[in-house]
């Protein structure tokens, strides 16, 4: 009896350890999928940014005004 008792508690013991690492892994997956999500905002607010540069400039240039940005 004293046998199946200490059975039990190492099947459920491996259990909860593969159970952890299933939900582990699956964390895991899902940082590095939000890491490249936000690579990708990053770059594209950075490509955003610069095509407000840009177009600010345009329009500066065009009124004749000082560039934004640029020393006089």
């Amino acid at each position: 009896m004293k046998n199946f008792i200490t059975l039990g508690a190492l099947v459920i013991s491996l259990a909860l350890i593969v159970y952890l690492y299933v939900r582990l892994s699956a964390a895991e997956r899902e940082l590095a999928q939000a890491k490249r999500h936000v690579a990708d905002c990053e770059q594209v607010t950075f490509q955003l940014q610069n095509q407000l540069t840009a177009q600010a400039r345009d329009k500066a240039a065009a009124a004749g005004q000082p560039v934004p940005g640029e020393q006089e």
